[in-house]
C-alpha cells in the first residue's frame, strides 16, 4: 500500500481528484447544515487538505502540480464575475457617490488599521508589510506585499484567515448593525473579504454577489495604488 502511494501521489491527477472531492465534500455538508456560515466549504476544504498534506508527508509543490488546473480557472471566474455585475449596472450607477466613499474609508481602514495595529504589537517589519493588504485578493495582496518588503506567503495565509473570517461572520454582524440592503451588505463583504466574502455573497443572492465582486476589484485596484506610499507615512508617524 506504501508503494501504492508513493506512486499515486506524484501523478498530478491525484490532487487534482482529491481538490474537487473534498470540496464537492465540503459543498454537502454546507447544504446540510442548511447554509450555515460557521460550515463554509473553503474552511473545510482547507482543513482537509491540509491535513493530509502532512500526515502523508507530501510536498505542497507535488500538490500544486495538480491543482494548478483549478487555480489558472481563477482568472476566467474573476472575468465572469463582471456578467452578474452589469445586470445590476442601473443600480450601480445610482449609488456610484456612496459606493466610492465606502471605498475609500473602508479600503483605508482595512490596510492601515492592519498596519498600524500590528506595528504597535511589536510585529517585525516584513510581518507588518504582509499584514497590511489580508483584504485584498490573494494575487494583488502578494504583489503588494513583495513590494512593500512583506513575505508574499505569509500574506496569502493572512488573506484566507481574513476571507473565512469574514464569509463566516459577517452578513450576521451586518444584520445586528441593522445593515440589510443586499447591495449594502455585497459591497461590505467583497470589500473586506475579497474572494471567499464574495463566494459567501453570491449564496445569499444574485445583487449581494454582484455587488460583492464589484467591492473586490475596486479594492485591489485602490489598494495597489495607495498602499505603498501611504504606508511609510504611516511608519513614520508611528515611530
Amino acid at each position: 500500500m506504501t508503494e501504492i502511494w508513493v506512486y499515486l501521489s506524484a501523478q498530478p491527477l491525484l490532487w487534482l481528484t482529491l481538490t474537487l472531492a473534498v470540496y464537492l465534500l465540503a459543498i454537502a455538508l454546507h447544504r446540510r447544515a442548511g447554509g450555515h456560515p460557521a460550515v463554509n466549504p473553503v474552511l473545510i476544504s482547507v482543513s482537509v487538505l491540509v491535513t493530509l498534506l502532512l500526515l502523508t508527508g507530501t510536498p505542497y509543490q507535488r500538490y500544486f502540480d495538480g491543482a494548478q488546473f483549478v487555480h489558472f480557472l481563477l482568472g476566467p471566474t474573476t472575468v465572469a464575475l463582471a456578467i452578474p455585475l452589469h445586470g445590476q449596472l442601473k443600480r450601480l450607477l445610482g449609488m456610484a457617490g456612496p459606493l466610492v466613499i465606502a471605498l475609500v474609508i473602508g479600503s483605508l481602514t482595512a490596510g492601515l488599521s492592519a498596519y498600524a495595529i500590528g506595528a504597535l504589537l511589536g510585529a517585525s517589519a516584513p510581518t507588518v508589510a504582509s499584514l497590511a493588504p489580508k483584504s485584498v485578493t490573494t494575487p494583488i495582496a502578494m504583489g503588494i506585499a513583495e513590494r512593500l518588503g512583506g513575505l508574499a506567503s505569509l500574506t496569502a495565509v493572512f488573506v484566507i484567515l481574513t476571507g473565512i473570517f469574514g464569509a463566516i461572520f459577517a452578513d450576521g454582524l451586518l444584520k445586528r448593525v441593522g445593515v440589510k440592503d443586499e447591495a449594502s451588505v455585497g459591497f461590505a463583504l467583497g470589500l473586506a473579504s475579497h474572494g471567499i466574502g464574495t463566494a459567501r455573497a453570491f449564496q445569499l443572492g444574485e445583487q449581494t454577489g454582484a455587488f460583492a465582486a464589484l467591492a473586490m476589484g475596486l479594492n485591489g485596484l485602490f489598494t495597489a495604488l495607495t498602499l505603498p506610499w501611504l504606508l511609510p507615512l504611516l511608519a513614520a508617524a508611528l515611530k
